[in-house]
């Protein structure tokens, strides 16, 4: 390995300090009073906000984790990183198996949409700008919000969508060759009913009526990711041809890994792929 000096850490710390200096962040703030949910929750979002700048476009942000883990606070690098590149980012937890459903998952998202449209212009936000960003867990979370006509209400708000090695495109044909079972509470998240594994699914929901997608998928991540995002990219190209897989040599994990730089070239193009759908 190679082992950095002391200065060269030092530099690196002050470079990083300085970076974030003209930022705002302003955490755990309520979203949704209680989530229609297994249990009581209240889940809290953060917003990452350019300096002094009105009228940014925004990117709502859901992490991965299986449906069962991960938290908002693991990506802050993402919010300071979008926030440099004059976006306003928010990044919510929701409330995760074996506390709710996949509906309730999206429930949660859609309640983030809707918060982030009336408010986000408090934040330096546009909220007639709004994306959305999604790893794993969260880019099927994403996907459906954005598709499923029972989130019809706030996909409206949405201007277009952002998959990053996207989970649970097709869960209905997962889910016929691999039931869900106790293993990370897949038999609360999908329940055992082949018409939720149907409704829970974005690849069957798509048409010319959803928001345009950008979407990432690495080369060497899960067979089922690969499978999956090709799916979905083949329907959705009868409704947006121009989409096509941008494949990345990567395995899941560092899919996501790779934004915690800020010259990361990807950060272009969903810079880009913002201004043109904005």
């Amino acid at each position: 390995m190679i082992k950095l000096s002391k200065a060269l850490i030092l530099l690196f710390s002050v470079f990083f300090l300085a970076s974030c200096s003209s930022q705002k962040t302003v955490s755990d703030l309520p979203y949704i009073k209680n989530s229609k949910t297994l249990v009581k929750s209240s889940p809290k979002l953060d917003v990452y906000q350019p300096p002094k700048s009105e009228n940014n476009p925004v990117v709502i942000f859901i992490h991965g984790g299986n449906w069962d883990a991960g938290n908002k606070d693991i990506y802050t690098f993402l919010g300071r990183n979008f926030a440099k590149k004059g976006i306003v980012s928010v990044i919510p937890n929701y409330t995760l198996s074996p506390n709710g459903s996949y509906d309730n998952m999206a429930k949660d998202v859609s309640a983030a949409i809707q918060w982030t449209s009336d408010n986000i212009a408090k934040h330096n936000g546009n909220p007639n700008e709004i994306f959305l960003m999604g790893h794993s867990a969260g880019g099927h979370l994403i996907a459906l919000a954005g598709t499923n006509p029972k989130y019809s209400e706030t996909a409206n708000l949405v201007k277009g969508i952002i998959l990053n090695d996207a989970a649970g495109l097709d869960m209905y044909s997962y889910l016929k060759e691999n039931p869900p079972s106790k293993s990370h509470h897949y038999k609360v998240t999908w329940t055992e009913d082949e018409a939720n594994w149907k409704d829970a699914s974005p690849i069957y929901f798509l048409s010319e009526k959803v928001p345009p997608f950008l979407v990432y998928t690495g080369t060497k991540t899960y067979p089922s990711i690969i499978s999956g995002n090709k799916g979905f990219v083949k329907k959705l190209n009868q409704f947006q041809p121009s989409v096509t897989i941008k494949f990345l040599p990567k395995k899941h994990v560092p899919m996501m890994r790779q934004f915690f730089f800020p010259w990361n070239r990807h950060y272009k193009e969903i810079t880009e792929f913002i201004d043109i759908h904005k």
